[in-house]
C-alpha cells in the first residue's frame, strides 16, 4: 500500500453499480479507502458518516444531476470534486469545471488517467494553507494620497 494513499478515503457517487464496483476495486488496490453512493440522496449520506478527500462525481445521475449536487458542494464545502460523464460534448465536462469541479475525465475511461487526476487533486489541495486570508493591507491610496495603516500618516503620493 502507498503511505501517500493510505489516508485518504474517496467518495464515488455513481449510479452504475459495475463502475461503482470497479472503481472502488481499482481504487481500493492503489492503497484508496472507498465509499460509494448510488445517487445524491446518498451522496449527502455518506458524506455525514464519514469523511472524504476527494469526490468521484458522475455528472448522469437520476432524480439529481452531478452538476446540481458539484455546485451545491461548492457552496457548502471546498471538498475536491473530480467529475465523470459519459456525454460526449466537451461542453458538458465544461459546465461540471464551471460548477466549481476540480478536474473533469469523459468516459471511457483509462483508470490509470483517474488515479494520475485524483493523486493530482490532492496535491494542489494539499498544498493549499488552512487559511487563505489575504496579507495586511499596510497602506491605501486615495487619490494622490497615501496612508499607511501602520505609521498612521497620510502623505502626497
Amino acid at each position: 500500500m502507498n503511505h501517500d494513499t493510505a489516508a485518504h478515503r474517496l467518495l464515488v457517487v455513481d449510479d452504475d453499480l459495475d463502475i461503482r464496483t470497479l472503481l472502488a476495486e481499482q481504487l481500493g488496490r492503489a492503497g484508496y479507502q472507498v465509499l460509494t453512493a448510488a445517487d445524491g440522496a446518498q451522496m449527502p449520506q455518506q458524506l455525514q458518516r464519514e469523511r472524504s478527500d476527494p469526490v468521484v462525481l458522475d455528472l448522469n445521475l437520476p432524480r439529481e444531476d452531478g452538476l446540481t449536487l458539484c455546485r451545491d458542494l461548492r457552496a457548502q464545502s471546498s471538498l475536491p470534486v473530480i467529475m465523470l460523464t459519459a456525454r460526449a460534448e466537451p461542453i458538458d465536462r465544461v459546465l461540471g469545471l464551471e460548477m466549481g469541479a476540480d478536474d473533469s475525465l469523459a468516459k471511457p475511461f483509462e483508470p490509470r488517467e483517474l488515479l494520475a487526476r485524483i493523486r493530482n487533486v490532492l496535491r494542489r489541495t494539499e498544498a493549499l494553507p488552512a487559511n487563505l486570508e489575504p496579507p495586511p493591507l499596510r497602506q491605501a491610496r486615495f487619490g494622490e494620497w497615501l496612508f499607511d495603516l501602520e505609521q498612521r500618516h497620510l502623505v502626497a503620493a
